[in-house]
């Protein structure tokens, strides 16, 4: 016998469906590139809310980026990992600023430039005073690796609130995805800065874009914007 649906039932699937809205309007709008910074010296100026994406150089940053906002080339996309080599600003409608930022991990350059993008990096997200969040996205075929945790750590340690984000969950079998999320969630169960939901997205498929745009019109909405 099919459980009846409750008031509360149907005032989340409300909240829920308004949520997924309120992204889709946020990312339906203009998205343009303003500036990029190789050091922490040419910052742009803080304004309003930002948001950053961080991953490891072959986790498929720059396409997520692509099919969150609808367009095909604003982030810069390669088959060669470690393209991106520096903090590239995108005004979001006005309301936000996304930030794509250098992949850590492998990357086909000399390590002393990784190893100045890594302090890029670690130095943007311990100073940048009006970052809402960081979307840590993470291969769901391989779930946190040692470097990812090395990040996490980073990011718990200077209080800066993430969310971890699975990417490519086309390469999954359907028997994998739950048990990929469920290890997730207890990985991150103790992490201080951590937010608990884990979004699980393919960027090749669309699966879980709405949920992330979602996750972003949340944010915004609970800092007043």
């Amino acid at each position: 016998m099919q459980e009846p649906v409750t008031t509360q039932d149907q005032t989340e699937a409300e909240k829920a469906a308004a949520l997924r809205e309120a992204g889709r309007l946020l990312f339906a709008g203009a998205a343009d590139f303003f500036h990029a910074a190789d050091k922490l010296t040419v910052l742009p100026p803080m304004k309003g809310h930002e948001i950053a994406f961080a991953g490891r150089s072959n986790v498929g940053k720059s396409s997520l980026i692509n099919a969150l906002t609808g367009r095909n080339a604003l982030a810069r996309t390669s088959h060669t990992p470690g393209r991106t080599q520096q903090l590239n600003f995108f005004d979001i409608a006005g309301r936000l600023v996304l930030v794509d930022m250098p992949g850590y991990g492998y990357a086909a350059v000399e390590k002393a430039k990784v190893a100045a993008w890594t302090e890029l990096i670690h130095s943007y997200l311990r100073g940048r005073a009006n970052l809402a969040r960081v979307y840590v996205l993470i291969d769901a075929r391989h779930g946190i690796k040692p470097n990812d945790a090395e990040v996490l750590d980073g990011l718990d340690k200077a209080a800066v609130s993430y969310q971890i984000v699975l990417t490519k969950a086309d390469a999954l079998k359907k028997g994998e995805i739950q048990a990929r999320l469920d290890a997730t969630a207890a990985a991150i169960a103790r992490r201080p800065a951590a937010y608990p939901e884990v979004i699980l997205t393919s960027s090749r498929t669309d699966d879980g874009v709405a949920d992330l745009r979602a996750s972003i019109a949340r944010l915004l909405a609970e800092r007043g914007e």
